[in-house]
């Protein structure tokens, strides 16, 4: 008896959920009804209930009692203090590669990530980038061994994903392709670690003001579409 296929649906929903957060789908705040999602994934309640405490456990939604699950809708603090600290912990697991004593796989892995960025980045795949982008800064993570750090910097990534996506999906076509990843290969190919360490830390800082200013104005639309719901159920 296969017992393994039951216990991957609710996995399974819970990447396609993500995948509708993550774009823009299903926009902060929204509630995400179970019999709405028993319909359009065709599948019974329960695991779907089950997905949505997995996107509750990684931060992507919340439960709110009486009201079910929500999309997280994230205050400006919010966005600002997962940045900063996604850039320390950027930062940090760079510094901590001083005791591997060999960085020849990392940095042939952080070569092909860098590739996959440059020609998502031309073909304004904003899902492909978005992905190297995640890749990217987990390699350097792992290859530490330290599991919690890594574990606490891929959670980290999950929330702020929706967020990069929401500016990069309009802003991709526009901005010229960034340096900081190879920066920061060759930064670690010449041993310099703190330098590499800092480059990271620049990179994520430098994108939260624009997080910032997309988020708001997506926050400002939801804000409105209530509004004229309310207003029309009068």
């Amino acid at each position: 008896m296969d017992v393994k296929a039951p216990a991957t649906i609710p996995y399974f929903l819970k990447e396609q959920i993500r995948e509708l957060i993550v774009d823009g789908t299903f926009r902060p705040g929204q509630p995400l009804r179970e019999q709405e999602l028993e319909q359009r994934f065709g599948t019974s309640r329960s695991p779907i209930r089950e997905a949505l405490r997995l996107l509750e456990l990684s931060g992507l939604v919340v439960h709110l009692q009486r009201k079910g699950f929500r999309i997280r809708r994230y205050t400006e603090d919010e966005i600002r203090d997962i940045f900063l600290l996604r850039a320390e912990l950027a930062s940090y697991s760079i510094a901590q590669l001083a005791g591997q004593p060999d960085l020849v796989r990392l940095l042939r892995a952080l070569k092909d990530h860098d590739a996959v960025l440059a020609r998502t980045h031309a073909a304004r795949d904003v899902v492909g980038y978005i992905n190297a982008l995640r890749a990217f800064y987990l390699a350097c993570a792992r290859y530490t061994d330290n599991v919690p750090l890594a574990d606490t910097l891929d959670r980290l990534t999950e929330q702020v994903e929706p967020l990069r996506f929401n500016l990069l999906r309009h802003q991709l076509a526009d901005i010229a392709y960034d340096t900081y990843h190879s920066g920061i290969a060759e930064a670690l190919g010449q041993g310099e670690l703190n330098r590499a360490a800092q480059v990271a830390r620049d990179h994520v800082q430098e994108m939260l003001g624009q997080v910032l200013h997309a988020y708001a104005q997506v926050v400002v639309d939801v804000a409105d579409d209530e509004a004229e719901e309310r207003l029309r159920a009068y």
